[in-house]
C-alpha cells in the first residue's frame, strides 16, 4: 500500500469518525420535531463531549483495572471498525481483511468489555443491563453475519469494498428479491444494534427499562465522553455499511483528492437521509417489551435466512 493511499484511508476513517455526532444530533431533532418540541440544536452531541472531557472522573470504590480500561478498548475497537469500513471509495480499503466478519467481531469485543466493565462496579442496574444486552446481541449477531453471508455469496466476496464495488457496476443489482429481504433485515438489527426504538430508548432516565445507558450509569467525565464516543462511531459504521452496500452511488472509484471531496460530501448526504428515516421509524413506534425484542430480532433472523434460501434457489 502507497503512502498517499493511506492519506486518504485515515482521512476516510477521520472523516467518518468527526460525522458520527451529527447523526444522533439529526435523529434527536426528527424525533423532538415529531413531538412538537425544538429540541437540542444539531451539535448538541459534540457540546456534550466537550463537557464530559471537562468533568472530574468518579470512581466507584468496587472498581477494578477491567473498568478503567473499558473506554480505551471500546473507543479502540469502534474507531477499527470506522479504519476497515470503507465508507467514501471502494478504492480505499486497507485490505483484504477488512471484512465485513472482522467488523462484527470488533464491536464485539467493545460489548464484552462494556458488559464487564458494567457488572464490575457491583451496580445491580449495571449486571440487570449487562444482562439485557447480552440478550439482545446473542441474537442480533447471528442475524447480522446471516445478512452478510446473502450479501457475500451473492457477490462472491466477504469484502466490503468488493461488494460495494460490485454494487456501483450493477445499478439494478440489489433490486432483486433475496437483497430487499437483506435490506429489511439489517434496517431492523442496526436499529437493535445501535440500541434505538424499538428494542430501546436511549433517551431514557428510567433505570429499570435501560439497556445500554444502563451500562454507562456509573461512568462519569472522560471515560463517559468516550464511551459515548464510541457509540456514535458504531452508529455511524453500521449505517455507513447499509447506504454504501445497498447505495454505493456517488462513491469514489480512485483515490484523487477532487474525488475524495465529493464523494466525502455524497457520504454525509446519504447519512443524514439515513439518520432522518431512523428518527421518522423511531417516532412511529413505541418501545417493545423486554420479551418481544427476540421476536422482533427473530423477523430479521428469518428474513435473512429467506434471503441466502431465495438466492440458492435462482
Amino acid at each position: 500500500m502507497d503512502f498517499s493511499k493511506t492519506i486518504f484511508i485515515v482521512a476516510q476513517s477521520l472523516f467518518l469518525i468527526a460525522i458520527a455526532p451529527l447523526l444522533t444530533g439529526i435523529i434527536r431533532k426528527v424525533k423532538a420535531a415529531f413531538q412538537f418540541r425544538q429540541g437540542p440544536p444539531f451539535l448538541q452531541p459534540y457540546y456534550d463531549l466537550l463537557k464530559y472531557f471537562r468533568k472530574e472522573i468518579v470512581v466507584s470504590d468496587s472498581a477494578s483495572w477491567i473498568f478503567h480500561a473499558a473506554p480505551y478498548v471500546v473507543l479502540a475497537a469502534c474507531a477499527s471498525c470506522s479504519f476497515f469500513t470503507p465508507s467514501v471509495s471502494f478504492a480505499l480499503a486497507p485490505s483484504s481483511t477488512g471484512d465485513v466478519i472482522l467488523i462484527v467481531y470488533l464491536m464485539a469485543l467493545a460489548r464484552f468489555f462494556m458488559a464487564l466493565a458494567a457488572m464490575d462496579t457491583a451496580s445491580a442496574f449495571g449486571g440487570m443491563a449487562s444482562s439485557r444486552e447480552m440478550m439482545i446481541s446473542s441474537i442480533a449477531e447471528p442475524a447480522m453475519i446471516l445478512c452478510f453471508i446473502s450479501l457475500a455469496s451473492s457477490c462472491g466476496s466477504a469484502n466490503l469494498a468488493g461488494i460495494m464495488s460490485k454494487v456501483a457496476e450493477r445499478g439494478d443489482y440489489y433490486f432483486a428479491a433475496e437483497n430487499i429481504f437483506v435490506l429489511f433485515a439489517l434496517f431492523l438489527i442496526v436499529t437493535a444494534e445501535t440500541g434505538r426504538v424499538p428494542f430501546d430508548n436511549p433517551a431514557t432516565h428510567l433505570e429499570l427499562t435501560m439497556v445500554h445507558e444502563g451500562m454507562i450509569l456509573e461512568y462519569s467525565g472522560k471515560y463517559l465522553a468516550m464511551i459515548n464516543m464510541a457509540s456514535y462511531i458504531k452508529q455511524a459504521v453500521l449505517f455507513a455499511v447499509v447506504v454504501n452496500v445497498f447505495f454505493p452511488y456517488a462513491m469514489a472509484s480512485v483515490a484523487t483528492p477532487p474525488a475524495f471531496f465529493a464523494a466525502a460530501a455524497a457520504l454525509a448526504s446519504k447519512l443524514i437521509i439515513f439518520s432522518i428515516v431512523i428518527g421518522v421509524f423511531e417516532s412511529s413506534l413505541a418501545k417493545s417489551r423486554l420479551f418481544q425484542v427476540p421476536d422482533l430480532i427473530g423477523i430479521a433472523f428469518i428474513l435473512a435466512l429467506t434471503s441466502i434460501i431465495t438466492s440458492a434457489m435462482r
